[in-house]
């Protein structure tokens, strides 16, 4: 599809140096019967350049594309309005080449909301990046806590502040479909306090789109999913939300397993291969229930989450099932998970992930710190940037 759209908009663009071509009488066109003077004639080269320039960025994948695609497309459409009897067809290419352009800067606004809020959430995060997990940090966590802890290696190193990730994914939207859909999802995580940024692109075809964002901070969730970020498909906030977005991020503590020593965090043994941790954040509390194999590996992670946000939502149990498990980055983490909600009507497995790379406390969170520092520090300046 960027290859298709890329060679449409050159071709557009070589069409318009006929109009260069007679205007300097270098070739007879019978098919133009407009006179075109020599200035306009330099329009029609100009418009041609910018948007073929347009194309060929466009399929390079470099962003700012779309400053030459505007540019060349709006004097395209005035030489085309001005010559309309020769040149009309051209509108419809154009308003092809209007509808991708509005939907990349919508993209990119999209984009620097995320970047902002990252950087809000590190830069309010505290780092103790020099502190070392000691063995006599465990000793109070039940057994099985412990052994699972002393199982990912986190004792005699750095405590974990950041966290940064990739994922590839495979999603159902809803529990009748059949068909997996592909995704790629990024996240970036704070220990304290705790909090994360999701994010997620997922094609459900190729014309749509769909963008997603997941963001847990100061006790408070919030989903927003747009369709080539432009349309809000999703966007929910509330008690609920917090709740559910609060045991997300307790499940997801096995890729960062430091953060289990957190005070915010309550455990509480069940039986030799299970735990149950309570976290309180802001007010905001939920549980999740840890069950572990008898190598200390983690098996699964249940919570009873609100499924949806609406005023009769009910919670149902929600399952994180551990694939695979291996040494990623310097710890023995949870690399392929699946989560299944168990329905009225039974289960409906919706997602299926794996981490491809994950990163503490250094690269990977530059990567992020760099983009979120440089943009917008400030709340008030971070508030500034939303979509319309």
């Amino acid at each position: 599809m960027r290859i298709a759209f890329a060679l449409l908009i050159i071709i557009h663009g070589l069409v318009h140096f006929p109009g260069f071509t007679k205007a300097f009488q270098l070739v007879q066109i019978k098919e133009l019967s407009a006179v075109i003077s020599r200035p306009v004639g330099i329009l029609w080269l100009m418009a041609g350049l910018l948007l073929i320039s347009a194309g060929i960025l466009f399929w390079q994948k470099i962003n700012f594309w779309w400053v030459a695609g505007i540019t060349g497309l709006v004097i395209s459409q005035i030489l085309i309005i001005s010559f309309w009897a020769d040149a009309k067809w051209g509108t419809v290419p154009n308003i092809v080449l209007l509808i991708t352009i509005i939907t990349a800067v919508s993209a990119q606004l999209f984009d620097r909301k995320i970047d902002s809020e990252r950087s809000l959430l590190y830069n309010r995060s505290e780092v103790k990046n020099a502190e070392i997990v000691q063995q006599e940090d465990l000793k109070d966590l039940p057994e099985p806590v412990q052994k699972w802890l002393e199982n990912t290696g986190i004792t005699d190193n750095e405590k974990i502040s950041t966290v940064w990730l990739k994922q590839q994914a495979k999603m159902k939207l809803k529990p009748e479909q059949t068909k997996w859909l592909e995704a790629t999802a990024e996240q970036f995580f704070t220990v304290n306090p705790p909090g994360f940024i999701w994010t997620v692109d997922l094609n459900m075809s190729p014309l749509i789109k769909i963008k997603g964002r997941d963001k847990f901070e100061n006790g408070k969730g919030q989903m927003l999913i747009k369709m080539n970020s432009l349309f809000n498909v999703v966007n929910e906030s509330g008690e609920k939300i917090d709740e559910g977005t609060l045991q997300r991020y307790l499940g997801e503590i096995v890729w960062f397993p430091s953060a289990a020593l957190s005070p915010a965090i309550k455990w509480e043994k069940l039986d030799d291969f299970s735990a149950r941790a309570t976290l309180d954040v802001a007010g905001t509390t939920g549980s999740g229930t840890f069950y572990f194999d008898e190598n200390g590996d983690l098996e699964k992670f249940t919570a009873f989450r609100f499924r949806g946000n609406e005023p009769g939502a009910k919670r149902h149990e929600w399952i994180i099932t551990v694939k695979e498990t291996k040494n990623l980055n310097g710890y023995r983490i949870p690399v392929k998970m699946e989560s299944t909600w168990m329905l009225e009507d039974g289960p409906w497995t919706w997602l299926d992930l794996e981490v491809t790379e994950i990163e503490y406390n250094g690269p990977g969170i530059s990567k992020v710190a760099d983009l979120r520092t440089s943009s917008l520090s400030t709340e008030s300046k971070a508030q500034a940037v939303q979509m319309p």
